[in-house]
């Protein structure tokens, strides 16, 4: 909403807008304890064998629901009209336009992109103190808004864009599917491929990286016994040819 009518409906300028959206980031993902509102990382918890198939399906039950009613209850807080900000989004609400502003398949691409870069540093920090992972998933959540939000208004949330933008003229309900579903859905599958080389769930063959032992011999402690051992096929060579023959 700030990324929208901010500038103008409140005076908020881009430095603000992103500094609010980095710290609601932050707050987020540090009280959440795990918890998540998006359909594509549960997702790809399952696919990594850290959720049943019963535990992600009431986990994108619950999002869907969520996201719905905080939609529901935003749009009962805007009604009242507490500040001119509220009086404005309440004006515009109705009357909503998509937020796909460029073709379909750059649109899907974007959405795909922004989820792709998301994956890719929670699959990197998810085991990293909070010190380290709250801040950096916040600054990767910032970045994306402020670089895809012209396009696509930056979702890359299947559940959030389902409540926000899907009842929005301009566009078909199978368009939305593409951008907002189909798209974060394969920069999901393409992070957790290129980081994990493989699929637990569906496979476990890594395609991309070769499986090294996890034990390795030292190359030069390598070569020193080689070496140290030809000078003593040598001496054996040499009393067992200085033996008298018979």
């Amino acid at each position: 909403m700030l990324m929208e009518i901010g500038p103008w409906g409140g005076g908020f300028g881009l430095d603000v807008v992103l500094t609010l959206l980095f710290l609601l980031s932050a707050a987020h993902d540090a009280s959440s304890d795990g918890a998540s509102a998006n359909p594509t990382v549960s997702l790809q918890e399952f696919l990594l064998l850290q959720s049943s198939l019963a535990g992600t399906g009431a986990k994108l039950l619950a999002q869907a629901v969520g996201a719905g009613t905080g939609w529901a209850v935003t749009r009962l807080y805007w009604s009242w009209e507490l500040t001119q900000l509220h009086f404005i989004q309440n004006l515009i609400a109705p009357e909503c336009s998509s937020s796909i502003h460029t073709s379909l398949p750059h649109a899907a691409f974007v959405e795909g992109s922004c989820s792709f870069l998301f994956h890719l540093v929670l699959l990197k920090v998810r085991q990293s103190h909070p010190l380290c992972r709250v801040p950096a998933l916040a600054a990767t959540v910032t970045f994306l808004t402020y670089t895809a939000g012209p396009f696509t208004g930056a979702f890359f949330n299947p559940a959030l864009a389902a409540a926000i933008t899907f009842q929005c003229s301009g566009s078909s309900f199978w368009d939305y599917i593409q951008v907002y579903w189909l798209g974060p859905l394969a920069g999901m599958l393409a992070a957790l491929l290129l980081f994990q080389g493989n699929i637990p769930r569906l496979f476990q063959k890594n395609l991309l990286y070769s499986q090294r032992s996890k034990y390795k011999v030292p190359k030069a402690k390598v070569t020193a016994q080689l070496e140290g051992d030809k000078p003593q096929k040598k001496r054996k060579g040499g009393k067992s040819n200085s033996e008298p023959h018979a």
